[in-house]
């Protein structure tokens, strides 16, 4: 929460040699950090002060910007079956993380954006489309899922855990295709009318 950029800091010269390892190797020793203030930019900033090889990493650190969270708390029970979903999607996505392979697209577009202009070339807007709005995050886990395999696999719902309304549930045939279907069976069946 409090840690804000970091930057390397190096000895350079033979008497900072000397200090920045007895210093150095006294906090290692100790599991601390140095706190201090420095002056970047022309403002004092609080920044902290950790060894790191031979030399120092000092990060600068937000002080009076950090408050606690005023977050209400969420009192909804939260569906066993979107968990499971959720966490196979993440385990699914799990990797190693690579910061060179980030790519920036902001400064790619405005790179673009200057060579368009130096070529002389007239520059218009990109047309984005407009996000289409989720209603269902259940359908929206299903669908993420089926994307990454291909097919859609829900973990099984045991009949306690089943808060379904179960007069809205279609009803679902489990006949066989071998098995040959009757007139009488397939006579549609009357629907009742709850009052």
């Amino acid at each position: 929460m409090y840690f804000s950029v970091p930057y390397y800091v190096y000895r350079d010269g033979p008497i900072a040699v000397e200090t920045f390892g007895v210093i150095g190797a006294t906090m290692g020793e100790a599991g601390m950090v140095g706190i201090g203030r420095v002056t970047l930019s022309r403002r004092e900033r609080l920044v902290m002060v950790e060894p790191r090889g031979a030399g120092s990493v000092a990060i600068t650190l937000r002080a009076s910007e950090v408050r606690t969270p005023s977050f209400a708390t969420a009192d909804a029970a939260i569906d066993s079956d979107m968990v499971a979903l959720a966490s196979m999607i993440i385990e699914r996505r799990s990797g190693q993380f690579y910061p060179a392979s980030f790519r920036d697209r902001y400064q790619e577009a405005l790179r673009e954006l200057i060579e368009a202009k130096m070529k002389g070339r007239p520059v218009r807007p990109k047309q984005i489309p407009p996000p289409r709005p989720v209603r269902d995050l259940m359908a929206a886990l299903k669908s993420s899922l089926a994307h990454e395999s291909g097919t859609v696999s829900t973990p099984k719902r045991r009949a306690a855990d089943d808060r379904r309304q179960g007069s809205l549930l279609l009803p679902v045939s489990r006949r066989k295709k071998a098995e040959k279907s009757t007139p009488a069976a397939e006579a549609p069946t009357p629907r009742r009318k709850k009052a």
